[in-house]
């Protein structure tokens, strides 16, 4: 990789965002991290989003702009999160780098997939990231897994409905599933509605660079 490839600093963008900055160690894994996975790309189809800036903001930047809206007082509890169909590890990796005290399952049932990111929490020197192979709606059956996390993270892996159906089992009660979604509509909220949990809160915001709308929904398992 050149030397021109780094990602974007960007401190002020995190902190009035966020607001949330990475320290010099944080920001190196950010590096190494987009490193990584464009050396995985050349095997596996991981990402579409390469460049330096898209990368940062639409991987790292949205991985974590998705805790928003966590309890404050969360953030410095041990916390057991899930990343459900995680792909190349988002959001699941972003969030173990900035959260050192969360433990960070990645759930993906695509095994080459899980075979890369298993290489990757000695590289990034993250202890607190662990992978698992297999479909969402049977690991929630086992019982290891199910009502084992406090938090639910789910990004692109089907409608909003569909992605409670597969997080709700895997919630510990009053545990949180955050479905990162792009556009909204009241439609979508009346059929997440019949799934079950309680719709907490629904976010809207904006990317910082290409100002792309963004939703996140906090329901909560009662």
């Amino acid at each position: 990789m050149s030397q021109t490839e780094k990602l974007p600093q960007l401190i002020d963008i995190w902190q009035q965002t966020l607001p949330w900055q990475p320290d010099e160690k944080q920001q190196q894994k950010f590096q190494l991290l987009y490193e990584e996975i464009l050396a995985g790309n050349r095997q596996l189809n991981l990402t579409r989003i390469t460049t330096p800036m898209d990368f940062w903001e639409k991987h790292i930047w949205d991985s974590l702009a998705g805790l928003l809206g966590v309890e404050k007082e969360q953030f410095e509890q041990p916390l057991q999160v899930i990343d459900i169909g995680t792909g190349a590890g988002f959001p699941g990796i972003p969030v173990a780098i900035a959260y050192s005290n969360w433990t960070i399952t990645l759930l993906d049932g695509t095994r080459k997939k899980i075979n890369f990111l298993q290489t990757l929490p000695p590289i990034l020197q993250l202890d607190n990231l662990k992978t698992l192979t297999g479909r969402a709606e049977e690991i929630g059956r086992t019982k290891q897994h199910r009502e084992a996390y406090d938090l639910a993270l789910v990004r692109a892996v089907g409608t909003a409905s569909i992605c409670a159906e597969y997080a709700l089992p895997l919630l510990k009660n009053k545990g949180i599933a955050i479905l990162y979604r792009g556009n909204w509509s009241k439609e979508e909220e009346i059929l997440l509605e019949k799934v079950g949990g309680e719709i907490e809160e629904i976010k809207s915001f904006h990317t910082p660079i290409t100002n792309s709308i963004r939703h996140c929904i906090y329901l909560r398992k009662r």
